[in-house]
């Protein structure tokens, strides 16, 4: 069975380790500071200017004046605090974020991502995006493997605008997780429960390496 939105999130709450500063993006992202444990301490940041997001609030906790990136109200954590944009790229381009969990419309077996624009419909910008994908040294995707057609995003080479090249080094999607090999190519780490290898394997564009047993995602 592959997972929801809920259920990519839960997983890559598992790459989330003790002291990280972690950078979250717009959509499936936001969902993770819900499923990390609490036994460890992880201090999330939002290129807005917010240091020490918590987990999204309740209907009748909502602050209409404390948002993230994506404009979506959040809680804060104890000791959070807040900051002009300059002062939030400043961290990021100056490598002071350990982890970087992104969504992507497609991401290519290079590691190569797309994630801002469809062309023909008008956007706003590519926002912090840019930023986030030169400056990270370890970049996970959240995302669906396949477009509402059926189609594998999960791909030889991107055809939408790029965001950022070779910079993504693992995918987490509602049938996998991947990892993207250094000389290029995919590699199956983990499929979704109930989900099979064939099912993954039809789904994925890009040269897929599939070695031995694949487990299924502990969630």
């Amino acid at each position: 069975m592959a997972l929801d939105k809920n259920g990519i999130a839960k997983r890559i709450a598992k790459e989330v380790m003790d002291g990280y500063y972690v950078n979250l993006g717009i959509g499936i992202p936001t969902l993770v500071a819900n499923f990390v444990r609490n036994d460890i301490s992880v201090e999330f940041q939002s290129e807005n200017g917010v240091l020490g997001m918590g987990p999204f609030p309740f209907e009748d906790e909502a602050d209409a004046d404390i948002i993230n990136a994506g404009k979506q109200t959040i809680t804060t954590l104890p000791g959070a605090s807040f900051f002009d944009s300059a002062t939030s790229f400043g961290m990021i381009r100056g490598q002071h974020v350990d982890l970087t969990i992104l969504g992507a419309m497609e991401v290519a077996e290079n590691g190569d991502i797309a994630n801002w624009k469809i062309p023909g419909k008008m956007v706003k910008g590519m926002g912090g995006a840019m930023d986030l994908v030169a400056s990270a040294e370890n970049i996970i995707v959240a995302m669906m493997h396949t477009n509402k057609a059926g189609k594998s995003k999960i791909l030889k080479r991107c055809s939408l605008p790029l965001t950022g090249v070779g910079c993504v080094k693992k995918i987490v999607t509602n049938l996998a997780v991947l990892e993207v090999k250094p000389g290029g190519g995919f590699k199956l780490l983990e499929r979704a429960p109930g989900v099979s290898v064939a099912e993954i394997q039809a789904a994925t564009e890009g040269d897929l390496e599939v070695s031995g047993t694949i487990p299924e995602m502990a969630l």
